[in-house]
C-alpha cells in the first residue's frame, strides 16, 4: 500500500516515511526471491550433473578410461555441492550475528601467510606465486572468521589469475588503522562487476566456467563489517583485481 502525503507537515511526513517504508519492505522481497531462485539454480545443477554421469556409469560398453572420467565428474560436483552447503551456512550464521564475539588478540601476518600455504596447496596447477609484503601486525578481532576471510580472498584471486600468475599480498599497520591488501592479474572488473561483486550468487564471469558459487566475496564483506572495517574492489591499471580491507 501507498499513501498520498497530504495535511500538515507532521502528516505529510509521516506519508513519506510510511511510503519509504513500503519500498524497502518491496526491496526486500525482491532481495529473497532473487535469493531463492539463484540458489535453486546452483544446487540443482551440480545434482543434474551427477544424476546423468551415475545413470551412465551403468552402461554395460564404457571403456575404463570413459568410467575413470564420469568418476571423477561425479567426485568433482560432489565437492561443488559441499562448498555450496558450508558457505550457505557460513553466510547465514554471519548475517544473523550483531555482535562480535571469542574476540582475541593475534597475529594477522601469520594468519595471512598460513592462508597463502592453504592455497598453494589447493590449487597446485596454475604454479601461482605469492608475493607478501609487510610487517608483523596484530589484531583484536574474532580469529577464525577474519581466517575465513582471507582464504576466500586468496581463494578468488588465485581462481581468476592466469597459470603461472602472481598474487600479491599486503599488510600494513599505522594509526589504530590496518590494510591488508590483496592483488591478482586476472582479467581485471568493469564498472557493472564492481558494483555487484559482494552481491550473493553474483559471478563476474557470466559462463560460469570458474570455479564458485558468488557466496565468498559476500561472506568476507560481512565478516569485516561485524568487525567494524570496510572491504573495496579496484581494477588495476594494466590488468587485474586489488581488494583493500581496513580494519
Amino acid at each position: 500500500m501507498r499513501v498520498a502525503p497530504g495535511g500538515s507537515d507532521e502528516f505529510r511526513m509521516l506519508g513519506e516515511k510510511f511510503n519509504h517504508m513500503a519500498e524497502e519492505l518491496g526491496s526486500v522481497e525482491l532481495l529473497r526471491s532473487d535469493f531463492i531462485n539463484n540458489f535453486s539454480h546452483e544446487f540443482k545443477t551440480p545434482i543434474v550433473s551427477i544424476r546423468g554421469f551415475a545413470k551412465a556409469l551403468k552402461w554395460d560398453d564404457l571403456s575404463e578410461s570413459e568410467r575413470s572420467e564420469y568418476l571423477d565428474i561425479i567426485l568433482e560436483e560432489s565437492e561443488r555441492l559441499s562448498a555450496l552447503a558450508e558457505n550457505v551456512l557460513a553466510l547465514s550464521r554471519v548475517e544473523n550475528q550483531t555482535i562480535l564475539t571469542d574476540k582475541t588478540r593475534f597475529n594477522v601476518s601469520e594468519q595471512l601467510r598460513l592462508a597463502i600455504a592453504l592455497m598453494d596447496g589447493k590449487w597446485p596447477d596454475k604454479r601461482i606465486d605469492f608475493a607478501f609484503d609487510g610487517g608483523e601486525a596484530y589484531l583484536e578481532g574474532n580469529e577464525q572468521l577474519l581466517q575465513q576471510a582471507w582464504i576466500n580472498l586468496l581463494d578468488n584471486a588465485v581462481k581468476f589469475s592466469p597459470e603461472g600468475g602472481t598474487v600479491e599480498v599486503s599488510v600494513a599497520q599505522a594509526g589504530g588503522r590496518m590494510t591488508v591488501s590483496v592483488s591478482d592479474q586476472g582479467p581485471g572488473m568493469t564498472e557493472d562487476v564492481r558494483a555487484h561483486v559482494f552481491d550473493k550468487f553474483y559471478q563476474g564471469d557470466a559462463s560460469h566456467t570458474t570455479k564458485g558459487n558468488g557466496l565468498g566475496l559476500a561472506l568476507v564483506k560481512r565478516i569485516v563489517e561485524l568487525h567494524g572495517g570496510t572491504v573495496e574492489p579496484f581494477a588495476r591499471e594494466g590488468g587485474g583485481s586489488r581488494f583493500v580491507v581496513t580494519l
